[in-house]
């Protein structure tokens, strides 16, 4: 029997440095987005998380709807996936009394679940073995879970336990590059080093994007979130057409 075109054809892109950069710029665009709508504009958390869950489930459907990879909607999907993530953290963390240690905590035990589930549902959370439209709905929820996860992380290390902005961006960086070393040196799996490294760029992206709008008093450097929002964006479509990027290689 012939397989379907749409489910053996990669739509995510192929795990390169360009890859994880352009990641770090989307999460950070994520951070100041989320803030430029929910607090600069003053529409609150809820109101936010509304307008981007519509987005995300616009572009998400573009995604999983398309016939191959298309750079352009897979990074759209991205930043719609840390921008609800970002106002959906902020919701439960703050609206909702959680905390950020609540929130994490929380957040955790979803997106192991959603792994888990994923794991036993497809028999594999690999990229490389995303060849059908469930396959991809899994992958989609599994990083808006990620996403939200990495900005209630953020805020948590920061804010709660002291840290700073700056001095838990050295933190977060530090546990990428000891993940990088795992994985050149050892055999640690991985599909698990990757969603690791995906999972932390999301908290990285929250603290340097806070850093760059937050207040002086509160340790930021008081950018305008609409310009730093804006030249971000600008960064992300010059790394993206500068540097190809291929879909992933799916494993037969």
């Amino acid at each position: 029997m012939k397989t379907e075109h749409h489910e053996i054809v990669s739509k995510v892109p192929e795990v390169t440095l360009i890859f994880w950069i352009i990641k770090i710029f989307a999460t950070t665009v994520g951070e100041t987005a989320g803030d430029l709508v929910s607090m600069a504009m003053n529409i609150g958390y809820l109101i936010s998380s509304i307008i981007f869950a519509v987005i995300f489930l616009t572009v998400v459907s573009l995604q999983i709807n398309a016939r191959t990879f298309n750079v352009f909607i897979y990074w759209a999907t991205i930043i719609a996936t840390t921008t609800l993530g970002t106002t959906i953290a902020d919701f439960t963390d703050r609206s909702l009394g959680i905390g950020y240690a609540g929130g994490s905590t929380l957040l955790l035990v979803l997106l192991m679940l959603s792994l888990f589930i994923w794991r036993n549902s497809v028999g594999s959370v690999s990229i490389q073995q995303i060849r059908s439209p469930k396959a991809e709905m899994f992958y989609w929820i599994t990083i808006l879970f990620s996403q939200t996860l990495g900005t209630a992380l953020g805020d948590w290390v920061a804010d709660t336990e002291g840290l700073g902005y700056a001095t838990s961006a050295l933190l977060f960086s530090a546990v990428l590059i000891s993940i990088a070393i795992v994985y050149f040196t050892t055999a640690v799996s991985h599909t698990v080093l990757f969603w690791a490294a995906f999972i932390f760029t999301r908290p990285l992206g929250a603290v340097v994007g806070d850093f760059l709008d937050k207040p002086l008093a509160e340790g930021g450097l008081a950018l305008s979130h609409l310009g730093i929002t804006s030249l971000l964006l600008t960064l992300m479509l010059i790394l993206i057409f500068s540097f190809k990027q291929r879909a992933a290689r799916l494993s037969h």
